[in-house]
């Protein structure tokens, strides 16, 4: 029960923040921006409190200990398989052309013929 109600207040903080940042709209953009990022600090924060806010926080330390972990391709590793991927694009591309070329002869003929 006490995690719903941290939901509803977290949702209702938003609100409030999105509802402040264009009903002060005569105000500066910077002051609405800050209203607007505050409002929604709080709101993470409460819900961070709750036991899938908790879990969602656990899950994304994790995911970020996993990123490091990732051996990257170098710089001309990517090219090269850039290039690679553009080229068998390329090639798909001029077979489909020549079998749509051929089958738009192959009915012009059929058709030709039927009437």
């Amino acid at each position: 029960m006490t995690d719903t109600l941290k939901w509803i207040g977290s949702g209702l903080l938003v609100m409030a923040g999105l509802a402040g940042f264009y009903f002060f709209a005569d105000y500066s953009v910077l002051l609405r921006v800050i209203g607007l990022l505050l409002a929604s600090g709080a709101a993470i924060a409460i819900a961070v409190q709750t036991e899938r806010g908790h879990q969602l926080w656990e899950f994304m330390r994790e995911s970020r200990t996993e990123v490091r972990k990732v051996v990257w391709p170098t710089v001309k590793e990517t090219q090269q398989t850039t290039l690679l991927v553009v080229g068998l694009v390329a090639l798909v591309a001029v077979i489909m052309w020549f079998l749509d070329t051929i089958l738009a002869a192959l009915m012009r003929l059929l058709l030709q013929q039927g009437g």
